[in-house]
């Protein structure tokens, strides 16, 4: 349709839908490109990020539904507050299935969760294949506990792309620790900084992210519509 109307197959694979993400820059004609979907009539599920503080009327006035704010914590070596406990590190000797079962049904802060034109059965299984591509990667650590898997920790370069910890770790001020070893040895690699994308409805994430001395920068609105 438009070279600002991009195909992601890898969500079409999961929800069964055609699914499109706009491409959002200040130099595209947005009406153009919204008559654009619309006069094709093509159905699928879009997704478009714009800027919180511009108006959003041009995506109301086609039906677009907001569903998330995102934003992204970076930091850098110089600012990063590393905590130390006894026990916790890192490994990379770790199956896929045990992953899955600690990955399957965490995320609910996710937009697609928050989507109610989509099935958060689905939406799970989503997070459980990026899973499994990032493992076929080798981008992932094992989250180790006294030789315990405690969860995982999922990269791409210096970006922290996917993270969680199993129902036994949640809710008692550990993830600090474990995020450590893992930050630290992502900076190890010669990472000038680490960045990550977060809802800002998830104030576990964000609180943990500031206590390790991340900052926050880039915070885009999250639009969907569905064509059918």
């Amino acid at each position: 349709m438009s070279e600002y109307i991009v195909s992601t197959p890898w969500d079409s694979k999961v929800f069964g839908i055609n699914t499109f993400e706009i491409i959002n820059r200040p130099e595209i004609d947005l009406n153009q490109v919204i008559s654009q979907i619309v006069s094709a009539n093509k159905p699928g599920h879009y997704t478009v990020k714009v800027d919180p503080l511009t108006s959003k009327k041009v995506w109301h006035d086609y039906n677009f539904y907001y569903c998330d704010t995102l934003i992204q914590p970076y930091c850098t070596p110089n600012r990063f507050i590393c905590f130390q406990q006894e026990g916790i590190y890192i490994s990379r000797a770790i199956h896929l299935d045990e992953l899955i079962k600690i990955c399957h049904g965490a995320f609910v802060h996710g937009r697609f969760h928050r989507d109610f034109n989509i099935d958060k059965n689905l939406a799970d299984i989503r997070y459980d294949l990026w899973l499994e591509e990032l493992y076929k990667a080798k981008s992932v650590f094992g989250l180790m506990h006294d030789d315990n898997l405690a969860g995982f920790f999922g990269f791409d370069n210096n970006k922290i792309v996917l993270h969680a910890l199993s129902k036994e770790y949640r809710g008692k001020g550990m993830a600090k620790y474990f995020w450590s070893v893992a930050c630290q040895e992502l900076f190890s690699e010669g990472h000038a900084e680490l960045i990550s994308s977060i809802s800002v409805s998830n104030v576990a994430a964000l609180n943990l992210y500031s206590s390790l001395g991340f900052k926050f920068r880039n915070p885009l609105d999250a639009y969907h519509i569905l064509i059918k």
